[in-house]
């Protein structure tokens, strides 16, 4: 891998779809567009746009990074089959990136990254700690007045519960998940993305049964 790595990375993890090239910690080309659906359509396109804008073609990655969620099913999957494919059929590192770690790249301090988990709840994390799910009206009892730095969904609530300080994030997240994939690949600390769930899908097997069959 060259001095400074040519990293592409990518989300799907919520209602956009996001990509960034990066040499080093230079942000080449960067390109998002919101959408609820269509992911699977227009992430290849929009990764080829991204790597066109930056002069650069698929040979030249020297890593791939992609966020693993938590966030939306199928956008989590389908980002991560995609970086998957991308890794064996370029034979460059995957590196999976969670949203707490894409939120809290260049922050300094105890920070306390909080990413929406619709109705009102929230998938948090405390930096050293295990991401957990939670309602924004029932926050733990034991972040109250810890004083982190706050980014993310429902920052404003957070903060007052914990006495922190409301930060925004350093860098968009598909810049964040390159530059972070980047230096894992850099230090050999790659293992296989694979999603990060923090609750139960919400299709439910269906109520009706089966029909009899008579003989």
């Amino acid at each position: 891998m060259r001095p400074e790595p040519l990293v592409l990375g990518f989300d799907t993890s919520a209602a956009h779809c996001a990509a960034a090239l990066l040499l080093g910690d230079r942000v080449l080309a960067e390109m998002t567009e919101d959408m609820t659906r269509g992911q699977a359509e227009r992430l290849f396109p929009i990764l080829e746009q991204v790597l066109s804008m930056g002069g650069h073609d698929w040979a030249d990655l020297d890593a791939i990074g992609v966020g693993i969620g938590p966030g939306n099913f199928t956008g989590i999957r389908i980002s991560v089959s995609a970086a998957r494919g991308l890794s064996l059929s370029l034979g460059v590192p995957a590196v999976g990136v969670s949203g707490f770690d894409a939120l809290a790249y260049g922050a300094d301090g105890p920070v306390l990254t909080s990413i929406d988990g619709r109705r009102d709840q929230v998938y948090l994390q405390q930096t050293g700690g295990e991401p957990f799910q939670a309602h924004l009206d029932d926050l733990p009892t034991e972040l109250a007045h810890t004083g982190p730095t706050v980014i993310g969904h429902g920052a404003e609530r957070l903060a007052a519960h914990t006495g922190g300080t409301i930060a925004a994030p350093a860098a968009p997240v598909a810049a964040a998940i390159a530059a972070i994939a980047g230096a894992r690949a850099a230090s050999g600390q790659v293992a296989r993305p694979a999603p990060l769930y923090l609750r139960a899908a919400d299709a439910a097997p269906a109520a009706d049964q089966p029909p009899k069959i008579l003989t």
